[in-house]
């Protein structure tokens, strides 16, 4: 009699796990919701010729990487009689230090100060620079200044997931993979997006077909400061998924089953 109830309960376990799947699957669709399309809250497409990694504009919080190219031997007597650390710090010979904009717009620079960067270009900053090291330490001071913390994500089927820094105008879809060591064996090729503009309500999204040349040449697939580049799996992947899926859930039910069995034909 008890082996008959057991057996009863069956059905309903078997009921619970096709419903864990089904809630399984639906948590893998809203993790997905982010990177699918959505006509109602598309961001007008950002034109190549409005953005430039040398035109961006530096702003509280960023990271600058400033050092002076010119040779530490044309450093003014003002400069030599500074600390050897402040030497270095101040561009003599070619280390290169890392500075953060303060909430005020400021950086501090060893022998001249805090300098307000905030809202300049990289140029504009290292032309500023060189201005402020030619009257009180360099001789003929070349400064020059990137911005390290320009940065675009991986996520999804890419060999090294995680922030790649943008430190030049131009970089392609297929420079960064390369830089992250390319999709996985489970990497759809022809399913590469590139979300763009942050928010849920004004973000766009590009789809790339890496087999797809034009694809590939379409000025948009440029890469730009907070984009998050998303490569899904392919089919046969999602497929081996879900079948394993089915089997970690199928498994306690297909072992009570068979204890049951057991049990069963023992008692007989």
């Amino acid at each position: 009699m008890r082996i008959i109830r057991l057996i009863s309960y069956l059905p309903l376990l078997f009921a619970v796990s096709a419903l864990t799947m089904l809630l399984g699957s639906c948590s893998y669709k809203q993790n997905q919701a982010y990177f699918e399309q959505n006509s109602k809250a598309q961001a007008p497409p950002v034109k190549m010729d409005d953005y430039k990694i040398s035109d961006y504009k530096i702003k509280a919080g960023d990271i600058l990487r400033i050092r002076n190219l010119q040779s530490i031997k044309l450093i003014t007597d003002e400069a030599s009689a500074a600390s050897s650390t402040d030497q270095a710090s101040s561009g003599g010979g070619s280390q290169a230090l890392d500075y953060q904009v303060e909430s005020d717009g400021t950086i501090a620079l060893p022998v001249i100060g805090r300098v307000q960067v905030a809202g300049l270009s990289k140029l504009e900053t290292s032309n500023k620079l060189d201005d402020l090291y030619r009257k009180n330490v360099l001789k003929n001071p070349i400064m020059e200044v990137k911005v390290i913390s320009l940065k675009a994500t991986l996520v999804g089927e890419v060999k090294r997931p995680g922030n790649y820094p943008l430190l030049k105008d131009g970089t392609t879809l297929m420079e960064i993979l390369g830089e992250a060591g390319g999709l996985t064996e489970k990497g759809n090729e022809k399913k590469v997006r590139i979300v763009r503009g942050g928010g849920l309500q004004s973000k766009q999204i590009i789809d790339v077909d890496l087999d797809d040349v034009a694809s590939l040449t379409n000025p948009e697939t440029i890469v730009q400061n907070q984009d998050i580049i998303y490569v899904e799996q392919n089919r046969r992947a999602i497929r081996n998924d879900k079948l394993q899926n089915i089997t970690t859930i199928a498994q306690p039910a297909l072992l009570l089953l068979n204890t049951a069995l057991i049990i069963l034909t023992l008692r007989k």
